[in-house]
C-alpha cells in the first residue's frame, strides 16, 4: 500500500506537505497546480489511507460532461458548471476524473470513482450505468423525476416568467423564441422546458407567437440562421426570447447585417448571462443562471453523501435573475 512518503518521492514535495494536503489543511501556502499534484499522485498511487486526525480520505469524483470539450468552450455555460465542481474539490482535497460523452471508452476511465456528477442531458441507459458504478451520484441540469436520485436544475418557470413579464411591461405584444433542440444518446428528442413555459405564457396573456418560433442547435451559427428565417417574412416581432446567449449573440449578428437596430427596431433578451452577454453591441439583456453555484453545490452534496451516507436524494432548484442592459426598450 502506498504511504505518504511514496506520494512525496513521486509528487517532488515534502511529506510534510502531501500530509498537509490530504489533511485539507488549508493554512498551507502551496501553488494550486502542487496540491492538484499530489491529490494526483494519491490517486495513480491508489492511496487510500485515512488521517487519524481528521478522518478524512482521499475521494476521488467522476464529472461526466455530455458535451465534447469543444463544445464546451463554445458554450460556457457547461464549462462554468465544470469549474464549480473543479474548484470545491480542489479546495476539499478531492480527485477530480474528468470525461466527456466524446472520448473512447468514457466508462472505462469512471470504474474506480467513490461519486460522480452527471453534467448535462443522458439517456435511460447511461443513467443505469452510471447508478451501478456508485450510489453517491448527482445528476445537473437534467431534471430526473426519480425520488432516489438526486438533482439540481434551474427555476425555468420563473426565469421565463420574469422575462416574459418584463417584455409585456415594455408593450411588447409579439414576441418571438429562437431555441435549440437537444437529443439525448437514443436519439430521443429531450424537451425544451423553456419552450413549453413560453408557449403557455403566451397564450394565457394572448400574446403573438405562433409565426414567431424557430428551433435549431443551441449554437451562435443557428441563431444566425433562425434570425434570418424570421426576417425572411414581412411579419417580425417586436421582441425575442431566446434560450442561449449563443442563440442571441447570433440573432445580434444577423439583424445587424440587415441593419436592423436593437433595441430600437427589435427587442432580445437572452438566457445563461455568460461573460461575453456584457461586450455585445448592445450590451445583452439576458436570464442570469448561476451555472457556476450549481457546479458548487453538485459538489458539496456529493462529498456530504460519501461522508454522512443520507437516506433521502436532493431536488433542487436554482433561481435564475434578470440582468438589464442596453437590449431591449419600451415600444
Amino acid at each position: 500500500m502506498a504511504t505518504i512518503k511514496d506520494i512525496a518521492v513521486s509528487a517532488g514535495v515534502s511529506s510534510a506537505t502531501v500530509s498537509r494536503i490530504l489533511n485539507n489543511d488549508n493554512t498551507l501556502n502551496v501553488s494550486p497546480e502542487t496540491r492538484q499534484k499530489v491529490l494526483d499522485t494519491a490517486h495513480s498511487l491508489n492511496y487510500k489511507k485515512k488521517s487519524r486526525a481528521s478522518g478524512k480520505s482521499v475521494y476521488t469524483l467522476g464529472i461526466v460532461q455530455w458535451f465534447s470539450p469543444q463544445q464546451e468552450m463554445e458554450d460556457n455555460y457547461y464549462l462554468l458548471i465544470r469549474q464549480g465542481i473543479e474548484d470545491f474539490c480542489m479546495q476539499n482535497c478531492i480527485h477530480v476524473v474528468r470525461t466527456y460523452k466524446a472520448d473512447v471508452n468514457y466508462m472505462d476511465s469512471l470504474k474506480n470513482v467513490d461519486a460522480l456528477i452527471c453534467v448535462g442531458k443522458f439517456s435511460t441507459g447511461e443513467i443505469r450505468r452510471f447508478r451501478e458504478m456508485t450510489s453517491a451520484i448527482i445528476f445537473l441540469d437534467m431534471p430526473i423525476n426519480d425520488i432516489n436520485t438526486s438533482t439540481i436544475t434551474l427555476d425555468f418557470e420563473h426565469a421565463i416568467n420574469t422575462g416574459m413579464d418584463y417584455l409585456t411591461s415594455l408593450g411588447h405584444r409579439k414576441i418571438g423564441f429562437l431555441g435549440g433542440k437537444e437529443y439525448l444518446a437514443d436519439q430521443t428528442l429531450f424537451p425544451d422546458t423553456r419552450k413549453n413555459l413560453f408557449i403557455k405564457y403566451c397564450e394565457k396573456y394572448h400574446i403573438l407567437y405562433k409565426p414567431y418560433i424557430q428551433e435549431e442547435s443551441f449554437t451562435i451559427e443557428s441563431g444566425y440562421q433562425m434570425m434570418q428565417k424570421l426576417l425572411e417574412s414581412d411579419d417580425v416581432p417586436t421582441a425575442l426570447i431566446a434560450s442561449s446567449d449563443p442563440i442571441a449573440f447570433g440573432a445580434l449578428h444577423a439583424l445587424s447585417d440587415k441593419g436592423i437596430r436593437v433595441p430600437q427596431d427589435i427587442s432580445i433578451i437572452g438566457f445563461d448571462d455568460t461573460s461575453l452577454s456584457s461586450f455585445t453591441s448592445p450590451p445583452l439583456t439576458t436570464i442570469h443562471a448561476p451555472a457556476y453555484d450549481m457546479g458548487s453545490f453538485g459538489a458539496n452534496i456529493v462529498f456530504n453523501i460519501l461522508r454522512q451516507h443520507p437516506a433521502t436524494a436532493m431536488k433542487i432548484q436554482l433561481p435564475c435573475q434578470l440582468m438589464e442592459r442596453q437590449s431591449c426598450r419600451k415600444l
